[in-house]
């Protein structure tokens, strides 16, 4: 299994470049941001630094979209990227929910999604594409190769992935949820007369290492808790779409949000979001890894058998370094990181 790290581009961004160096020594393959510009600093400038101070980490958004950045530039700073540094990117793509909601647009349309992820991997690749009805090609492009995996939670979206899509990334670490999700991307990808093997599985989510304690562990539950607040404003959308209690999502998924009310942008992926106190401790639990490192390396044990290729660990919260290095003591070297 491979182990990626995902940081939050807050300023210095000097600092997320440490670690994310850091993390190459210590045994991470991947180094992931988010792409919220708004929110966050810029993470293409960032990614460049990265790069440049590491020699194997693959570099990586965790999600960028099609809504706020046009496909071709989307393909060129990808490109650029590969070309300078030796193809070591990876675009995360999905619909775009913070970055577009805070700018006060909706999220695209899976159509719109399937065709700019199409668009942006034939130009990163050096083919030619059709743009807004334009028909281009990156002359300058030469040996270039750019992985797309797509954030996806809900069954069209599912659908789109393993048809199409390089990779999964799935944003929870229930073991219930993810074999539901890759088993409906890997038979979408059968059926779409794909290797199902070839999508790459990639399951992120905060991880917090506790001393065993009840207090270590409401601790960590409480830093971790806005996670399952950012996952709700997807189950709110597939809701909305598909309805409660229809049996296309499973209640695993949907039921937890029935007590949601309001949700403030302004406070996106932060430990401590008011907007997300009314996730449960169970759901923490359930979508987050908690606790001292035999068990994540329990949890992680039972995700490998289902088919995930990497933990990427979202350290966002007040154990930032802790949680990597503990991971590259504790836990890489149980499952061959």
């Amino acid at each position: 299994m491979d182990f990626g790290v995902v940081l939050q581009a807050d300023p210095p961004a000097r600092l997320l470049v440490e670690r994310m160096v850091r993390a190459e020594r210590l045994g991470f393959s991947h180094g992931w941001t988010f792409d919220s510009t708004v929110l966050w600093q810029e993470p293409f400038v960032i990614y460049s630094r990265i790069l440049d101070h590491t020699q194997r980490l693959t570099v990586g958004s965790m999600v960028t979209n099609p809504g706020t950045r046009t496909w071709e530039v989307i393909a060129s700073t990808f490109a650029t990227l590969n070309e300078m540094y030796g193809n070591r990117t990876v675009c995360g793509i999905g619909r775009g929910d913070s970055a577009m909601r805070v700018a006060g647009r909706k999220p695209t349309t899976l159509a719109v999604l399937g065709q700019a992820m199409h668009a942006i991997k034939e130009l990163a690749e050096g083919r030619e594409a059709e743009v807004g009805g334009v028909t281009m090609r990156l002359p300058w492009v030469v040996d270039g190769a750019l992985p797309i995996w797509t954030a996806a939670y809900g069954p069209k979206a599912l659908e789109l992935t393993g048809r199409q899509a390089d990779g999964f990334i799935l944003q929870l670490a229930d073991p219930f949820l993810t074999e539901w999700m890759v088993k409906a991307v890997r038979t979408a990808a059968a059926d779409a007369g794909r290797d199902p093997d070839a999508v790459t599985i990639c399951v992120a989510a905060p991880a917090y290492l506790t001393d065993g304690t009840p207090s270590g562990r409401q601790h960590a539950l409480d830093q971790c808790r806005w996670f399952g607040g950012m996952v709700g404003n997807h189950v709110a959308d597939l809701v909305a779409r598909y309805g409660e209690d229809t049996g296309i999502v499973p209640t695993e998924l949907t039921a937890y949000i029935k007590a949601r009310q309001t949700y403030d942008y302004a406070q996106h992926g932060r430990a401590g979001n008011p907007d997300a106190e009314f996730v449960p401790d169970e759901i923490v639990e359930r979508f987050c890894l908690i606790g001292p490192p035999s068990a994540h390396i329990e949890r992680l044990e039972h995700l490998r058998s289902l088919g995930v290729d990497q933990f990427a660990v979202y350290a966002m919260h007040d154990a930032v370094d802790e949680v990597i290095d503990g991971y590259a003591r504790d836990v890489l070297p149980a499952l061959g990181g």
